[in-house]
């Protein structure tokens, strides 16, 4: 390690922390010597493979079954299910070192059957569903078992190699369907992946695939880490969803959950052998306030080992080309973040800093990078700790990308609490470009979080109500020109400033109305808002389809230019508060917008020469052009916009 960290080059506000910096890339190093001894032909990549000791595998004539269970107090593990009429005394498992119990048994594995393992502690029986279960269905009486599985699945496609910002398309198998019912990963592969490379984005990030028991958590309630839901299919329909979009050169990002854990006890890892310490803190500190689930001890050697494991089983197994890690701000604080003002950079380095948790997230992005190069690590962090996404090696965690997640936080303030004449295009300005020195980040102006139940999609919130009456091409009304315009101008500012990759959720793209909502008592276990309305996009008579023709035009501007990761270029005198107009440059590509609720405003410029190539107010997006014009002579571009509306030009 170098005497001078590079990330105190970036940021010399962090030179007074240095200490702390240097402790954690000092605990990264200790816990990876500790975890991988004294072979130093050893890697990370080789460490974690325990999906190819633990759970069940054929190994020549026999099949065999392990299991990590280390509570002293047990005396017989047995493997139960319908090949033996739930009995098991015919297939207990052998005790060996360190807490593993081993069962060997001739001839071919019994595929298909529903097993379960049970545990004698203190005379009792414990079942439970295997911890590295690939494979897992409710049974009638909503628990869960584990079904012998073995993909057979054969991969076509190779990984695509893309080197442009990651567009990406926020997707959950379940509500992809318009139906009222959930729908399927082989649905999803032939209906919705054809839509998503249509719409130009080149990366796909699947929510809620780990296995969880209740569907409304939306996922992030997981109880068994290894194994694709089956409310969606197979682990082969998931295959192949992969490997088409692979084919159609997207790529395909996990939402993965290793954040907590569900408190279920039988179905996930909760008291598994009948303690809670085998996978997570004992007392308060393994138990999440707010979230109601139980909290990883990343301080462990084998919760480290069954986690990246876990991470190199999704790339290696099902080719998964990449990682959005869920809940990292509550694993990076003891207090999770909650409540916390992090206003100050001595609140990223006190003694409420859960130092296991960074050194777990920095053995978990050196894991991921040194098995797929090419992989991508987004961190949803809401606290911005500094560093997260910068290199290890520079004094980092090691991520790619930090989600910018206050820049959805700052619409939704500026929408419910404020008048379009009290928008502060310098608060603007400074909320979508401001970052941690040298760290890329993932922009986008709603997720799926801004349209869970209680809350409302962007288009929705604002158009409210006139969103049933006034959305077809006929209608004239006001509030929803305004919607419409507004749409456009603010996922365009968001999409051009707010990151160096950009984020859309499922379905509002096309500004879907209304909110997420999936079926549970509280609503009569509908399916009224667990769906996307694809029909609303492709109804020639209503407005739906110029947000989405829009959107598309918006996105190909990336694909032609490159600009996303291009610095911003700003002159004080291209913002004016008062007239409500502001123009940056970013590459080769010129961004003008008037924000003002009533007025045309005009801008000059000079430049060489210009070309315009977007313009949010043409019809074909539902606008009312031509209304916006330009004037490009002896080197000087004069732009006039209609009120809400924008214009891009190429600067040659």
């Amino acid at each position: 390690m170098s005497d001078k960290l590079k990330i105190l080059e970036r940021d010399p506000w962090l030179e007074p922390f240095e200490g702390d910096l240097k402790f954690r890339i000092n605990e990264f190093e200790r816990t990876k010597r500790r975890l991988l001894g004294n072979n130093l032909e050893l890697s990370l990549i080789e460490f974690a493979e325990g999906y190819k000791y633990f759970g069940f595998h054929q190994e020549d004539e026999s099949w065999v079954y392990r299991e990590w269970a280390p509570n002293p107090a047990i005396t017989n593990v047995y493997l139960v299910g319908d090949f033996n009429d739930w009995n098991g005394i015919q297939h207990e498992l052998k005790s060996h070192k360190s807490g593993v119990w081993e069962l060997r048994v001739l001839g071919k594995m019994p595929l298909g059957s529903r097993v379960k393992v049970q545990l004698i502690v203190n005379s009792a029986s414990l079942w439970r569903v295997p911890t590295y279960a690939n494979y897992v269905e409710q049974q009638p009486d909503l628990s869960f078992a584990q079904v012998l599985y073995q993909p057979t699945y054969k991969f076509k496609h190779t990984e695509p190699k893309i080197t442009e910002a990651p567009l990406i398309y926020e997707a959950h198998i379940g509500i992809s369907t318009e139906e009222y019912r959930i729908n399927s990963y082989a649905e999803f592969t032939r209906d919705v992946l054809p839509r998503i490379k249509a719409d130009g984005y080149n990366t796909i990030q699947l929510m809620a695939i780990q296995e969880h028991p209740l569907y409304s958590s939306f996922g992030y309630q997981v109880s068994n880490f290894y194994a694709a839901s089956s409310r969606f299919g197979k682990p082969d329909d998931l295959m192949a969803l992969i490997d088409q979009a692979h084919g159609l050169g997207l790529r395909v990002l996990l939402d993965v959950v290793h954040s907590h854990a569900v408190k279920n006890v039988g179905e996930g890892l909760n008291l598994f052998d009948g303690t809670t310490r085998q996978f997570f803190h004992d007392g308060v500190r393994g138990e999440h306030p707010t979230w109601n689930t139980k909290l990883f001890n990343y301080g462990k050697d084998e919760v480290i080992h069954f986690l990246l494991s876990n991470l190199k089983f999704w790339l290696d197994v099902y080719r998964f080309d990449g990682f959005r890690f869920d809940g990292v701000t509550s694993m990076l604080y003891r207090d999770h973040g909650l409540g916390t003002s992090f206003d100050a950079y001595v609140k990223y380095f006190s003694m409420n800093t859960d130092i296991e948790a960074v050194s777990y997230l920095m053995m978990a992005t050196e894991l991921v990078h040194n098995y797929r190069s090419d992989a991508i690590c987004i961190a949803e962090d809401m606290s911005a700790m500094p560093g997260m996404a910068l290199p290890i090696s520079e004094g980092g965690i090691g991520f790619d990308y930090r989600l910018s997640m206050g820049v959805p936080d700052y619409w939704i303030k500026q929408l419910k609490t404020k008048t379009d004449d009290q928008l502060d295009l310098m608060r603007l300005w400074w909320e979508l470009t401001t970052r941690r020195p040298g760290e890329k980040n993932i922009g986008y102006a709603e997720s799926h979080d801004q349209a869970l139940v209680g809350d409302k999609t962007l288009m929705f919130r604002l158009a409210d109500a006139e969103m049933y009456w006034s959305m077809d091409i006929q209608s004239s009304s006001i509030a929803i020109d305004r919607a419409m315009a507004l749409h456009k101008m603010i996922r365009l500012i968001t999409f051009s400033l707010a990151g160096e990759g950009y984020l859309n959720f499922m379905g509002n793209e096309f500004g879907h109305p209304e909110w997420l909502d999936f079926p549970r008592p509280g609503n009569g276990d509908s399916y009224q808002h667990a769906r996307r309305q694809w029909s609303l996009s492709t109804n020639p008579e209503l407005r739906f389809q110029y947000l989405l023709a829009f959107d598309n035009s918006m996105i190909q501007l990336e694909h032609d230019y490159k600009f996303l990761e291009e610095v911003s270029r700003l002159e004080q005198k291209w913002i004016q508060n008062s007239d409500k107009i502001l123009a940056y440059q970013k590459g080769n590509l010129l961004f003008a917008y008037n924000f003002h609720p009533r007025d045309s405003k005009s801008m000059i410029f000079e430049f060489s020469s210009v070309e315009l190539i977007l313009d949010s107010d043409d019809t074909k997006f539902g606008g009312f052009g031509p209304r916006n014009d330009f004037k490009f002579e002896g080197g000087k571009l004069e732009i006039k916009l209609a009120s809400r509306t924008a214009m891009v030009f190429k600067l040659k």
